[in-house]
Formats: C-alpha cells, sequence, structure tokens
C-alpha cells in the first residue's frame, strides 16, 4: 500500500544529515526537526562516541625461500602465499557500530601472492677479453618482484544507515553499499580505461539499513618490478675500492597501477586514477675502504 507524504512538496525529507532541519507538514505546519528530541530539544547535539579495544586479526602464511650460488651467479629467491584478515586495518578505521565481528574483511594490506627473486652475477668480460683492471669487477645484480595488488576498499560515506556514526569515527562511517553477486572483474588492464571492475554490481544501501557489501574482498592491480643495477668495482690497494653504480628502478618502465576507487559515491567509482613512479636512473660513485 503506497502512503501519502506528510511533508509538502519541495520540503526536506528524512534522511542523512536532517535530524536538526526544518520541515513542512502537508498540512502546512512547520516543524524544527530538533524540537521532537525531548526537553532539550531545543540543544544541538554533537557527537558522543565511544571508543574502545574491538580489533581482532589472523594471518595464516606459506613461506619458502632458496638460495643458490656457484661460480660467478648468487640468487636468493622467496615466495609467500597469505591471507590476512581483521575487523580493521588502522587505529582509525571504524567497525561496524553494533557488531565489531560484522566488519571482518581482508586487511587493507593483504598480499594473496608475493614473489622477490634477487641476484648478482660477475660478467665474464674478464675472460672474454683478458683479465685486467678494465674487464674485472663488472657485476650485473638486481631484485624482482611479482604480487598480487592490495585489495580495494569499499564505502559508502553517507549516513544512510541513519545512525549517525560519520561523527564518532575518525575517517568516516561504517556504511556500506549493497552487492549483488557476479561477474566482478571485468577490466584487469587499466591502460584499455573504463572500470576496474563491475560497479553494477554496487548499489547505495537502503535507507535505515546497513549495505551488505564486505569492506575489502578483492585486489587491485598487482605488481611487476625490476629494480637492477650494474656496477664496476676498482680496486685502488687490497683494503680500497672505487664503486662505479648505474641503477635503474623499474627498470623496463612497466605500469604499476594503484588500487582503483572504492567510493561508490565518486564520479570516478572503479577507476584506477593514478600509478607508480616510471623508469628512475641515478649514477653513483662509492668509495669501500
Amino acid at each position: 500500500m503506497h502512503l501519502p507524504s506528510q511533508v509538502a512538496p519541495g520540503s526536506n525529507t528524512c534522511g542523512p544529515f536532517s535530524e536538526t532541519g526544518t520541515f513542512t507538514t502537508a498540512a502546512g505546519q512547520v516543524i524544527q526537526a530538533r524540537q521532537a528530541l525531548g526537553p532539550n530539544g531545543g540543544t544541538a547535539f554533537g557527537s558522543n562516541g565511544w571508543f574502545r579495544t574491538l580489533g581482532r586479526s589472523s594471518y595464516n602464511a606459506l613461506e619458502a625461500s632458496a638460495r643458490h650460488t656457484t661460480g660467478r651467479l648468487t640468487l636468493l629467491g622467496s615466495y609467500t602465499f597469505s591471507k590476512s584478515l581483521d575487523n580493521s586495518s588502522t587505529a582509525t578505521e571504524q567497525v561496524y557500530p553494533f557488531n565489531p565481528g560484522l566488519s571482518r574483511a581482508l586487511s587493507a594490506f593483504d598480499i594473496t601472492h608475493n614473489f622477490v627473486v634477487s641476484y648478482s652475477y660477475e660478467l665474464p668480460f674478464d675472460k672474454a677479453f683478458g683479465s685486467g683492471r678494465l674487464t674485472q669487477g663488472w657485476i650485473l645484480s638486481g631484485i624482482t618482484r611479482f604480487a598480487t595488488g592490495l585489495p580495494v576498499t569499499i564505502v559508502e560515506p553517507d549516513d544512510r544507515s541513519l545512525t549517525g556514526n560519520t561523527s564518532p569515527g575518525p575517517t568516516g562511517d561504517q556504511d556500506e553499499p549493497n552487492y549483488t553477486p557476479g561477474k566482478l572483474l571485468l577490466n584487469t588492464n587499466p591502460r584499455k580505461g573504463g572500470t576496474y571492475f563491475n560497479t553494477s554490481l554496487f548499489s547505495p544501501e537502503t535507507l535505515g539499513q546497513f549495505g551488505n557489501a564486505s569492506h575489502r574482498f578483492f585486489h587491485g592491480p598487482g605488481t611487476n618490478n625490476w629494480d637492477i643495477a650494474l656496477l664496476k668495482n676498482i680496486r685502488i690497494r687490497e683494503s680500497k675500492t672505487i664503486q662505479v653504480r648505474a641503477e635503474f628502478f623499474n627498470a623496463f618502465n612497466h605500469v604499476q597501477f594503484n588500487t582503483p576507487d572504492g567510493n561508490i559515491l565518486d564520479s570516478t567509482f572503479g577507476v584506477v586514477t593514478g600509478a607508480g613512479s616510471g623508469r628512475i636512473g641515478q649514477l653513483a660513485v662509492k668509495f669501500l675502504f
């Protein structure tokens, strides 16, 4: 059954942040919302948040590493398969106010797969062109990393739950949008433009209720990074060496995309709006003694 509106056309309606608004009834009566707040209705109430220790976290991982040295080559590789869960990843991240357990989700720093290998190889110029100060001491080294991206944090900071939890929380409220299961990741290559995930699966929460979307439940773009250095050691004396280094960070200039925007109220919701630094090169000289 459809009930007629109790406010005049064009007047404020009940909703977020209207707790102290002015309303006009359909009969033309003007009412101050805070007049209905009891004997102290003329007082504009402020935040009266209560904070306590509610954080719970868990971390489980499989960790493996291997080292290999042969002749001129040294390799060190490590792999971590892990999962980190909590209901608040920072001291300022607000949890669900009525049941903190419902805020349990992936940690903001969760990385499922993380593979890192470091290497050092003395180039055999001395074997190819004869041993000498010019051909000895050339070393190629680096660190390569392949990793899963960080989780996307989904938020709806508008207090449609009507709980007023935008004030007690240090960094906004705990409102979440509604989520309809479906094909979530549509475009995992942000170079193509558009949204990284299917934003049509998310919708604003029902007024007066919390949405069912988890705070964090999927990951953004991963990492593919190579840091490489070419160095030349010039021995002056037995205990003194000059080292000339050419270093390249993100040597192959692979784009390291940031996590997409998870705020459903933003016009860029679902869009990757930035990336890490491109290739950086530098020259350095060291005196070792």
